[in-house]
C-alpha cells in the first residue's frame, strides 16, 4: 500500500565555489602557481597581468585581512573590466622585498614522478582523480597513512565522485607497482611483501621463506626473536642469516629521499616571518605568482553580445553561453584566490600571536596549542585550519618549519606550566642519546628520570613519544 511520509533531515552541501575555494586552499605555493597558469589556459577570460598599481601597494599594506565567504559576494561586470578601476579585485602579492636563502636547483620531486606514471595508465578522470588523492596523502617515508575509506568520502563529499571500495583498492595497489616499489603502502609489513613478491634477482628457496616469514611470523622478525624464528620455522642458523639479509636488503622507505626536500628541492615557504624593530612581519611568499585579471577584449565582446536588441540565432547563443559560463568561472576564481590569501595570512598571525616566544627565543618556548585554539581565535572551522596548515612553511629567524609543527599537546610541570610535547619528545631524545649503550633505559626509568625533572608522564606515553621518534625499545638499543 502506498503511503507518503514527510522526513526532516540535514545534509550538506557545498556550492561549486565553495569547493573551489576549499581545494584552493589546501595548495601551497608553488602547487598554487601551477594551478593559476593551468587556469590561465583553460579559461580565455583570463589574462596575466604583472603591473600592479602603486595605489594597490599601499592598500595591501594597509587593509586588515577580513575573512568572507565568496558565495556572499555581490559582483558586476564592471567591476572586472582590465582598467585602472579593476586594480582593487585584482589578484596581487606584496611587492616588499624579502631575503630568501637560496633555492637549490629545481628537480623532478617523487610526488611529480608519481603523478606522470598515473597519467600514463590513461585511468578514467574518476580514477585518475583518485590516484592524485592517494599520491597527494603520501608522507615523507612514501606510506599512505589515511584510510582508503576516508579518502572515498572526501572524494564524494569535494569532487562528487563516488568509486566502490574494490575499485580503490585495485588502484592502489597499482599504484604500489609504481617506481619506486611499495610506494604507498600502509604498512612495512605490506611494503615488504610487494617488494619481495616483484623481486627477480634473489635465490627463490630463500625469496619464499622471507615471504613465509614477513607473513607468518612478522612480529616475532621486527622484535628480532631470531631464536624463535629458527624453532618456528625450522631454519639453521646460515638459511635464518640468508633469510633476514634478504629482507634487510629491502627499502623500508620508498619514499625516503625521493620526495621533496630541503636537501634535494629546497622547501620554498609559503610565508615569511621577519622580525622589523620590535615587531614581527608576515609576508606572504608570492611574489612570483602569476596576477590574474579578467581579459577586456573578452569582455567588451561579451557586454556587446549582451547589449544587441536583435533576437540571437543558436551561433550566437552559444557564443554567449560560452562566454558567460567563462566568464562566472573566472570571476569566482580570482575571488577565491583573493580569499585564500586572506585566511592564510589571518591564521598565520593567529599562530605568531600564541607561538611569539617561539620566534623569539626558540623552540623550548613553544607552547600547547591545537587547532582548535586557532579556530576559536579567528572564528573559523577546525577543517579550514587543518587545510592551511598541511603541507605549507613559514621561514622565521629560528629557520623554516611546516605550520603543523606549531601544533602539539601539553603536559603540566610541577610548577604549573604547560610544556608541548614537542619539548618532551626533545628532551627524552637527550635523555637517550646520552644513556649508556650496554644498559639502555626501559621506558619506566624513561618515565621516571621525566618525573623527577618535573614532568608528570607515564610509562605508555613514554613508549609512545620514543616510537613517534622512530627511537627503538631498550633491549634493541643495546650494544655489545
Amino acid at each position: 500500500m502506498l503511503a507518503l511520509h514527510q522526513r526532516l533531515s540535514q545534509q550538506q552541501k557545498l556550492s561549486p565555489q565553495q569547493i573551489q575555494y576549499q581545494k584552493l586552499l589546501q595548495l601551497n605555493t608553488l602547487a598554487l602557481e601551477q594551478r593559476i597558469k593551468t587556469e590561465l589556459e583553460i579559461n580565455p577570460i583570463l589574462e596575466e597581468d604583472y603591473e600592479l598599481s602603486q595605489e594597490q601597494e599601499d592598500k595591501e599594506k594597509d587593509d586588515e585581512v577580513e575573512d568572507t565567504d565568496p558565495d556572499k559576494e555581490e559582483f558586476e561586470l564592471e567591476d572586472y573590466m582590465n582598467d585602472d578601476d579593476f586594480d582593487h579585485e585584482r589578484v596581487n602579492r606584496s611587492n616588499d622585498e624579502e631575503t630568501f636563502q637560496p633555492l637549490a636547483p629545481v628537480r623532478e620531486t617523487l610526488y611529480e614522478y608519481l603523478l606522470e606514471q598515473l597519467r600514463l595508465l590513461a585511468f578514467d578522470d574518476d580514477l585518475t582523480t583518485f590516484g592524485e588523492e592517494i599520491i597527494g596523502n603520501l608522507d615523507k617515508d612514501g606510506y599512505l597513512k589515511r584510510n582508503l575509506d576516508e579518502l572515498l568520502e572526501e572524494l564524494e563529499l569535494f569532487e562528487h565522485i563516488k568509486i566502490d571500495h574494490e575499485k580503490a583498492e585495485e588502484l592502489l595497489h597499482t599504484i604500489q607497482l609504481f617506481d619506486p616499489i611499495g610506494i604507498a603502502s600502509r604498512n612495512l609489513q605490506e611494503c615488504l611483501l610487494i617488494q619481495l613478491r616483484v623481486l627477480k634477482d634473489a635465490d627463490k628457496y630463500y625469496k619464499y621463506l622471507a615471504q613465509r616469514m614477513l607473513k607468518e611470523h612478522y612480529d616475532d622478525f621486527t622484535k628480532r626473536r631470531f631464536e624463535a624464528l629458527k624453532q618456528k620455522m625450522n631454519l639453521t642458523d646460515e638459511s635464518l642469516k640468508k633469510t633476514v639479509e634478504l629482507i634487510q636488503s629491502l627499502n623500508p622507505k620508498p619514499g625516503e629521499g625521493n620526495l621533496e626536500s630541503v636537501e634535494m628541492n629546497q622547501i620554498t615557504p609559503d610565508f615569511v616571518l621577519e622580525k622589523v624593530e620590535e615587531n614581527f612581519i608576515i609576508t606572504l611568499n608570492d611574489r612570483s605568482m602569476p596576477s590574474v585579471t579578467i581579459s577586456k577584449q573578452y569582455l567588451e565582446m561579451f557586454t556587446s553580445r549582451k547589449k544587441k536588441g536583435r533576437k540571437k540565432n543558436s551561433r550566437e547563443k552559444e557564443t554567449y553561453k560560452f562566454l558567460r559560463e567563462k566568464f562566472e568561472s573566472a570571476k569566482w576564481f580570482i575571488a577565491c584566490i583573493q580569499q585564500r590569501r586572506e585566511t592564510l595570512l589571518k591564521i598565520m598571525q593567529a599562530i605568531l600571536e600564541r607561538q611569539y616566544e617561539f620566534f623569539e627565543k626558540g623552540a623550548k618556548h613553544l607552547r600547547p596549542m591545537i587547532y582548535k585554539d586557532i579556530a576559536e581565535a579567528i572564528n573559523m572551522d577546525i577543517s579550514t585550519i587543518s587545510r592551511v596548515v598541511n603541507g605549507k612553511y613559514v621561514q622565521s629567524p629560528m629557520g623554516i618549519h611546516e605550520l603543523k609543527y606549531f601544533f602539539s599537546e601539553g603536559l603540566a610541570t610541577d610548577s604549573g606550566e604547560e610544556v608541548s610535547n614537542k619539548h618532551i619528545k626533545e628532551r627524552l631524545k637527550e635523555i637517550i642519546d646520552a644513556e649508556d649503550k650496554k644498559k639502555p633505559y626501559s621506558d619506566d626509568k624513561l618515565a621516571e628520570l621525566l618525573n623527577k625533572e618535573g614532568i608528570h608522564i607515564a610509562r605508555r606515553t613514554v613508549a609512545k613519544y620514543r616510537e613517534q621518534l622512530r627511537l627503538p625499545v631498550a633491549r634493541l638499543r643495546k650494544e655489545l
